[in-house]
C-alpha cells in the first residue's frame, strides 16, 4: 500500500512528488505523456527557468526526483480509480495492472478543445495562443488577430492593443454579437473588427494567414483565441468529485476535493471563489505543493488518530 499515487507528471504532479518524496512519503508517479503544453516553444514566467521547453523542464523535474527513493516514476496512463476499504485502488493501461494508495493527487490537467477551422490546432502553441501573459511578449510589436465573438474575446483584443502592438483585428467568424458598448471601446483603441466566416490558419509565426470563406486573406504574425477546455482525465468523475460550472474540479484552501483522501492541483482544479483556473506552470507548482503537504499531514493524524480541522 503507497501513500500517495500522484496522477500527472506537470510542474503540478511533479512539484507534488518532490514535496512529499521529501517526507520519505511512498509515492508513485503516473505520467501519460501528453501535457498541455507540449507543443509551445518554452514556459515563461517561472523564475530562473524563463523560456525553458517544456519537455525539458518535465526531464529536469523527474531528474530532481531521483535522489529520493521512496519515489517512483513510470510512464502510465491511469484509467480508472475507485475508493476501497483501505484507500484507493488505480488501474492502469498496458495490461490494467492495480496500484493501491492511502490517498491521490490528481494533476491530470485539462485539454483544450479547438475550434473547427483548418490548420489552428497544428498551430496550438506555436503561433495560435491561448495566453498573453505566457506568449504575448514574443508576438511584441507584430499584426495580431483575436478569433472570437463574445466579451472575453474583445476584452482579449483590447488587452492586446493596450500592452502589445497598435495593430490588432478582432475576427468573429460571422456577425458580430459584442454589443454597443463593446463596439464603441474597440472602436476607440483602435481594434478593427471583421465578420467574416473563418475557413483556414496558414503558414507560420511572423508570417501567419488568417482565410476567410470568401477568399480574403488577413495577414498578421499570430493569432490568440481563449478555447474551451474539459477535464483531461475521466478519474475526478470516477471518485465522484464535486466539478464548478467551468468544468474543473472543486477544491479548498488545501487541494482537497469534496472527496476525502482525494487532492487536486493545476489548470485541472480551483477554489470556488476563484474567478477562473491559473493556467501557468508557476501556480500548477505551487499547487502540487500545497497538495502535498495537506495530504501528508492528513496521513500523519490519522496515523495518530486524530482529525485533521476543517473538511476531510
Amino acid at each position: 500500500m503507497l501513500d500517495v499515487i500522484v496522477v500527472g507528471a506537470g510542474p503540478a504532479g511533479l512539484s507534488a512528488a518532490l514535496t512529499l518524496g521529501r517526507q520519505r512519503r511512498n509515492v508513485l508517479v503516473l505520467d501519460s505523456g501528453e501535457p498541455r503544453n507540449a507543443p509551445a516553444d518554452g514556459v515563461h514566467m517561472l523564475l530562473s527557468r524563463d523560456g525553458v521547453p517544456p519537455a525539458e523542464l518535465r526531464r529536469l523535474g523527474r531528474e530532481d526526483l531521483a535522489a529520493y527513493e521512496t519515489v517512483e516514476y513510470r510512464e502510465a496512463v491511469a484509467v480508472s480509480a475507485a475508493r476501497t476499504g483501505e484507500g484507493f485502488d488505480v488501474t492502469l493501461s498496458g495490461g490494467g495492472a492495480v496500484e493501491h494508495a492511502r490517498s491521490l493527487i490528481l494533476a491530470t490537467g485539462i485539454a483544450d478543445e479547438m475550434p473547427a477551422i483548418a490548420g489552428v490546432a497544428e498551430r496550438f502553441g506555436k503561433s495560435v495562443f491561448h495566453c498573453p501573459f505566457c506568449h504575448g511578449f514574443e508576438a511584441r510589436d507584430q499584426p495580431l488577430a483575436v478569433l472570437g465573438n463574445d466579451f472575453v474575446h474583445a476584452v482579449l483584443a483590447l488587452y492586446l492593443a493596450d500592452r502589445l502592438t497598435s495593430d490588432v483585428i478582432l475576427c468573429t467568424g460571422g456577425p458580430e454579437r459584442l454589443g454597443a458598448e463593446l463596439m464603441a471601446k474597440l472602436a476607440e483603441r483602435g481594434v478593427g473588427v471583421r465578420e467574416g466566416e473563418l475557413a483556414a490558419i496558414e503558414g507560420d509565426f511572423g508570417r501567419l494567414k488568417v482565410v476567410f470563406t470568401g477568399g480574403e486573406i488577413l495577414e498578421r504574425g499570430a493569432v490568440f483565441l481563449h478555447p474551451a477546455t474539459r477535464q483531461k482525465s475521466p478519474l475526478a468523475a470516477q471518485l465522484g468529485c464535486e466539478t464548478l460550472q467551468d468544468g474543473t474540479v472543486r477544491v479548498d484552501e488545501r487541494q482537497l476535493t469534496t472527496v476525502p483522501g482525494v487532492f487536486a492541483a493545476g489548470d485541472m482544479a480551483r477554489l470556488a471563489t476563484a474567478p477562473g483556473p491559473m493556467p501557468f506552470a508557476v501556480t500548477g507548482a505551487a499547487d502540487g505543493v500545497r497538495a502535498a503537504i495537506w495530504a501528508d499531514q492528513a496521513l500523519l493524524v490519522s496515523d495518530l488518530g486524530l482529525t485533521l480541522p476543517g473538511r476531510g
